[in-house]
């Protein structure tokens, strides 16, 4: 009998089983899909190669958690300090999310000029630095005693950021600036989605100022596309099985057993790195269903629409851009188009002269899985029309520098890393401490890691969470 099984080969569960291992457990981590990653894999079609979803490495500066993740792993990844981390792309304006504060905001003056611009990012700035010196604070929601005693642990944090926690970033914002443009919240929304998974008006400033700051912490690109980050952190993993999908788990008194293609698999103890929304769909089991469906009432159904292109050509990019777009993108819930190129050195996802190309929006779940087939085809054909038109006119590419084209829904992704929710659990003014799920579970053996669960989405968020997991299973 295996001590741990890790279900699921993305960002959650890779961290989760390299530290396991790392702590010298026996582990074994299981992946259906061929590459590892979830979200944040890289794949081959027809020949090229893309990022699935997840294209940007925030957390891995000096004192980063990821950075700390991979130093405890004893491993280093391949990868390129990128800055401006985003170039954002509003109507007219170009505005280059660069790493200093000072040239970010003489960018920024030039698009939306105001004269409060230097102490709010200031402030953004510091509250971010501020957040990520803190540690001690760990969520437990074994039971009601442990979970009270956990969130005594965010007692400094509360006293540092108290007066940024119960107003709604929005207000807080508005506020602050006395009054804002339109064009200039769009702006702030569209790099609040990047990191929260939501808009100003449903979270809290102090989440809205960790999301607007992240690129002021070094970024990196991903030599040989996201999924080679995984693959590094399960370097060290004996027991690494692709190919290896799971089809029930039976719980018994003292142990999980795993069918799977290859046959059955006992462990005394099961990791999750699956979505909240569909774990339980694996289980029989009454009080692990329970367990999982009393957080149905988080699910927003949020989901992406992507859109992959491989280009030929001559011209230089940056590795990130974001598009706004004045009016919310038909079949989406956005404004905002994120769009990620790969490096033009990196021979290992594009040839030379040649750029992978992921392109994301946030969308509907029920607006692509609720439809008749006919409608789905005829609306997935024209987002991905209305999409690549959009890229290629922005960023002045020649539609024949185009070589394969083709899109992903959230259908698509149900299929290929079994889940149709994308972005993980938003911090919402609702959906704080301690309505967040936790690592653990009041289930015997049963832990939870991911972004549904603490401490949300990124692989900041993922990589605290598997951390905040080794704190539980260690105490």
């Amino acid at each position: 009998m295996r001590e741990y099984a890790v279900l699921g080969g993305g960002i959650g569960g890779c961290t989760s089983a390299a530290l396991l291992n790392e702590y010298g457990h026996d582990v074994v981590l299981l992946e259906k899909e061929p590459n590892l990653g979830g979200c944040a894999s890289t794949f081959s079609h027809a020949g090229h190669h893309y990022n699935a979803g997840a294209t940007t490495l925030a957390g891995y500066h000096e004192g980063g958690i990821v950075r700390n993740l991979f130093e405890k792993v004893g491993v280093v990844p391949n990868l390129i300090a990128t800055d401006p981390g985003i170039v954002v792309l509003q109507g007219t304006y170009e505005i280059k999310r660069f790493m200093n504060l000072e040239q970010f905001v003489d960018e920024l003056q030039h698009s939306h000029p105001h004269s409060k611009h230097t102490e709010f990012w200031n402030l953004v700035h510091e509250i971010g630095k501020t957040f990520y010196a803190l540690n001690g604070h760990y969520y437990s929601n074994q039971s009601f005693q442990k979970k009270l005693f956990s969130l005594l642990s965010f007692t400094p944090m509360l006293k540092k950021f108290w007066p940024y926690l119960w107003k709604d970033a929005r207000s807080f914002i508005q506020h602050f600036y006395g009054g804002i443009t339109s064009d200039y919240l769009d702006f702030l929304d569209a790099q609040i989605l990047i990191v929260a998974q939501s808009t100003s008006d449903r979270i809290n400033f102090f989440t809205a100022a960790v999301s607007l700051g992240y690129t002021f912490n070094e970024t990196h690109y991903v030599l040989g596309g996201m999924g080679t980050l995984c693959d590094t952190l399960t370097s060290k993993v004996a027991d690494v099985r692709r190919h290896c999908a799971v089809d029930v788990i039976r719980k018994k008194k003292d142990r999980y057993i795993l069918s799977t293609h290859h046959g059955q698999i006992e462990a005394k103890n099961l990791i999750m790195g699956t979505s909240h929304y569909e774990s339980s769909s694996w289980f029989n089991d009454t009080a692990i269903k329970k367990y999982y469906n009393r957080y149905e009432k988080l699910n927003n159904h949020q989901s992406a629409f992507v859109l992959y292109l491989t280009l030929k050509s001559k011209r230089s990019f940056h590795h990130h851009y974001q598009i706004i777009t004045q009016n919310l993108i038909p079949h989406t819930i956005s404004k905002a188009l994120f769009i990620s190129f790969s490096d033009v050195c990196d021979t290992q996802i594009a040839p030379l002269g040649h750029y992978s190309v992921t392109a994301s929006i946030h969308t509907d779940a029920r607006c692509w899985t609720d439809i008749e087939p006919s409608l789905y085809q005829r609306q997935k054909k024209e987002l991905t029309q209305l999409l690549q038109t959009l890229i290629c006119d922005t960023l002045h590419i020649n539609t024949d520098e185009i070589i394969k084209s083709f899109a992903a829904t959230p259908k698509t992704f149900s299929k290929y890393i079994n889940r149709i929710q994308l972005g993980g659990n938003a911090l919402t003014m609702d959906n704080l401490l301690p309505r967040l799920p936790s690592n653990n579970t009041p289930v015997q053996g049963l832990y939870q890691v991911g972004d549904t669960s603490y401490a949300a989405q990124g692989w900041p968020g993922v990589a605290m969470g598997a951390m905040n997991l080794m704190k539980l299973i260690h105490e």
